[in-house]
């Protein structure tokens, strides 16, 4: 029995304050329980003060491991940490060409936008600070980091409202995060949101961030990406580039030399953020992204820092 999917509300085709209201809704309803308590439910162990240990879990990060517990129980135990009080949160969302794409539930701009909120709601609360920037290629927009529920809205509207970058336009997710490295900030989280297509021109800014900060790498894949149906002869076009070519579906060796490229280029973006020390969450516009990101919460409550949860 298939499960449903929640689709996230269409940018195109609704104005931003109703998108931004259907999102609310959404995301307050099915995150209710993941919405309050200290920031350890995204941040695992940003805090400066020695908190309780606990079992130790695979995948847990081995620099807490607290061996003078291991030892006197014979048992691996990690040691918690209390959370700092106020969180600074930055949000890059890439909104280039490649994202007005999607052939089943919603468009990647779509589930890129739903994140972003997402994770605004999830991190707003206590005096925390969100700030974002939001790059379409051609247009760059900077967001300063302030607290409150007005300042989230204000923010999720800016990226619903960004309009599209010319086709033909090249993103650069790497330029946006450099804008994140100086000057240095309190140790905060920093959630990169893409498709991670193209040139990777993130791996040295995401590296550089992760030493001060939590980084979590938000994939964005529609299924077409990864296969190709039988659908006879079809023209397929770059959007950040404008290279078109004509690809013959109804041959089988074309559709799995298309699909073991893809998993290659899907792996190597995956090697790409687990050396920059990000968590990866991939999101596809054919799943439920609602029922992913709490899957995802849950492994960060857990304390899995890296990896991916797909």
């Amino acid at each position: 029995m298939s499960r449903r999917t929640t689709a996230p509300p269409s940018v195109r085709d609704e104005k931003a304050e109703v998108v931004l209201r259907k999102l609310e809704l959404t995301v307050r309803r099915k995150l209710d329980g993941l919405l309050f308590g200290n920031h350890l439910g995204l941040v695992p162990g940003p805090g400066s003060e020695p908190g309780e240990s606990r079992l130790y879990h695979p995948g847990d990060d081995v620099r807490r491991m607290d061996w003078f517990v291991t030892a006197r129980t014979t048992t691996p135990h990690v040691r918690e940490t209390v959370a700092d009080r106020e969180l600074e949160t930055w949000l890059v969302i890439d909104l280039s060409p490649s994202l007005d794409f999607g052939t089943a539930d919603c468009e990647k701009r779509d589930l890129a936008v739903a994140a972003a909120a997402s994770f605004v709601y999830l991190t707003q609360h206590g005096g925390n600070r969100i700030g974002a920037i939001i790059s379409t290629g051609d247009t760059t927009i900077r967001i300063p980091a302030l607290p409150g529920k007005a300042h989230g809205d204000w923010i999720i509207r800016k990226i619903i409202a960004t309009p599209p970058a010319a086709e033909g336009t090249r993103g650069d997710l790497g330029a946006s995060l450099e804008e994140l490295r100086r000057p240095e900030r309190k140790r905060g989280l920093i959630v990169a949101i893409s498709d991670f297509l193209g040139e990777p021109t993130w791996v040295r800014p995401m590296t550089g961030l992760q030493a001060r900060h939590d980084l979590i790498a938000v994939e964005v894949v529609d299924p077409r990406e990864l296969t190709l149906p039988d659908v006879g002869l079809v023209m397929l076009t770059d959007p950040e580039t404008g290279r078109q070519i004509e690809v013959q579906t109804a041959s089988r060796a074309v559709r799995e030399q298309f699909a073991a490229e893809a998993t290659a280029q899907r792996a190597e973006i995956a090697t790409g953020l687990r050396r920059a020390g990000a968590s990866q969450l991939r999101l596809r516009t054919d799943r439920d992204w609602l029922h992913d990101i709490m899957r995802f919460v849950a492994h960060r409550r857990r304390g899995t820092v890296g990896g991916v949860v797909r």
